[in-house]
């Protein structure tokens, strides 16, 4: 009786879990099929799931409107560079958090957290300001070092959270055995929390590599990643469904196979100590 009880609610979470994964995979679906129809398919109502004539003439005029490789070598300047600087500065942080823990601690994390609720509106015009005395405007270095500091609270979150579950006398140990801090970091601390520091590049490069309010804003040229690539599809005429659908396709590709071939990886990182 309680083997059938358990086969069934086994049954039942899977065909959950099946249902919410193609409901959350559904618009990413959608926008590919949208891609390889006419402009006249894509608005048609009622929508037109099967049966259009499949063309590959969007991608072919996104390829000769816009220079794709140029958006995606920013847009991987960008997104690694600000997790690789957010990774080095977090590390120690969430070192000195875990092991060396203050009475203020849990404030300054908290702290570090509720500016992530702050709308990003609210200081765009200081740092935009900023930008300009700077000469960071519609720059990579400007956008890696914005980029760091909105994902630096979440960076130094989930180190804090991996580091936790380390047993603090592995690194008491290796102090005894002469160890400096900076060897402490680098071999002893480092390779034992390798699942949870890739899971946190993985989590914010996918990050970096989607935020549009600070690219849009902060970028014209020069700089402008694969979400003003998107976003030059909107014009003062409308949407052209069908080619920013193309484009939008061109621009979730890369991080989409990333993330299918690192899924084991990360996923491994998400649940890194979960289980003693």
């Amino acid at each position: 009786m309680a083997r059938a009880v358990t086969t069934q609610r086994k049954a039942i979470n899977t065909t959950l879990a099946w249902a919410i994964g193609l409901l959350i995979f559904f618009p990413i679906l959608w926008t590919i099929l949208t891609s390889f129809k006419t402009e006249a398919q894509a608005i048609a109502n009622p929508p037109i799931f099967i049966g259009f004539d499949w063309t590959l003439e969007n991608y072919s005029i996104v390829q000769e409107r816009s220079n794709y490789m140029r958006f995606l070598w920013n847009s991987v300047i960008i997104a690694g560079g600000s997790t690789i600087l957010g990774i080095i500065i977090a590390v120690p942080a969430a070192w000195s958090m875990a092991f060396v823990p203050s009475k203020r601690t849990k404030d300054i994390l908290l702290w570090m957290l509720s500016t992530k609720m702050l709308p990003a509106v609210g200081v765009l015009y200081p740092i935009y300001l900023l930008f300009i005395q700077l000469g960071l405007l519609d720059s990579r270095i400007g956008l890696v070092i914005v980029m760091m500091l909105i994902n630096l609270p979440i960076i130094v979150w989930m180190l804090y959270t991996y580091f936790r579950e380390i047993p603090g006398e592995i690194l008491e140990a290796a102090r005894m055995d002469g160890a400096s801090l900076r060897e402490e970091l680098l071999y002893v601390l480092t390779p034992m929390a390798i699942p949870g520091i890739a899971s946190t590049i993985l989590l914010n490069f996918i990050l970096a590599w989607n935020e549009a309010f600070w690219t849009l804003n902060l970028t014209a040229v020069d700089a402008a990643p694969l979400t003003a690539f998107i976003a030059s599809y909107s014009s003062p005429e409308g949407l052209f469904f069908a080619k920013l659908s193309a484009a939008s396709t061109m621009a979730i590709a890369p991080i989409l196979i990333l993330g299918w071939f690192s899924q084991k990886q990360l996923v491994r990182g998400l649940t890194f100590g979960a289980v003693k």
